[in-house]
C-alpha cells in the first residue's frame, strides 16, 4: 500500500487486490464514522521499529 501525506490531505494507493479489498473496507468505516457523527482515534503509539501495527478505535 503506498500512502501519500500533503498538508491535510492523505492519498492510500493499493497495491495488491487484497488491499484494495482492505482500503474498500476502510473506506466504509471512515465514511460511516461521519454519517453516523463518530471519530477515529490512535489507540497506544506506532514506532516502525517497535510496532508492527498502527490501531484505531471508533469513537461516539
Amino acid at each position: 500500500m503506498k500512502i501519500n501525506i500533503e498538508k491535510n490531505l492523505v492519498e492510500f494507493t493499493p497495491e495488491t487486490d487484497q488491499e484494495k479489498t482492505d482500503l474498500e473496507a476502510l473506506w466504509r468505516t471512515v465514511v460511516d464514522c461521519a454519517k453516523f457523527n463518530k471519530k477515529l482515534v490512535a489507540v497506544g503509539q506506532y514506532v516502525p521499529s517497535q510496532d508492527a501495527l498502527a490501531r484505531f478505535a471508533i469513537e461516539d
